[in-house]
C-alpha cells in the first residue's frame, strides 16, 4: 500500500537552462505520476516542485541527481538541494514555467 503523498522542492544548480532540462524533468515527472512544475530561476538554477507518492518523488530526485535513465539528463547538474514537506496547493499535471 503506497504511503502518503509528499512535496519535493528541489533547487537544481549547474548548466540547466536553455538545454531542455525543464522539458526532460516534466517528462520524467509525468512518467512517475507526479504533479507540479519546473521553473527557470533568474540566478540560473531550475526549481522543481513535485507532489505525489514518496517513492515516485524519491525516484525523480535520484534522476535529477544523475541516476540512470533514458533519455539521459540534458545539461550539467552540479548540485541538487532538496527539501521534503507535506503537499500544499493542488497541481493539474506537471508543467514547465
Amino acid at each position: 500500500m503506497p504511503g502518503p503523498d509528499v512535496r519535493l522542492t528541489a533547487w537544481v544548480h549547474g548548466m540547466v537552462q536553455g538545454v531542455g532540462f525543464r522539458w526532460w524533468t516534466r517528462c520524467r515527472a509525468l512518467e512517475l505520476g507526479l504533479t507540479g512544475y519546473a521553473a527557470n530561476q533568474p540566478d540560473g538554477r531550475v526549481l522543481v516542485v513535485a507532489q505525489g507518492p514518496r517513492e515516485a518523488a524519491e525516484k525523480l530526485l535520484d534522476l535529477l541527481n544523475g541516476g540512470h535513465c533514458w533519455p539521459p539528463r540534458p545539461g550539467r547538474v552540479d548540485k541538487v538541494v532538496a527539501d521534503w514537506s507535506q503537499p500544499q496547493e493542488q497541481f493539474d499535471g506537471f508543467v514547465e514555467r
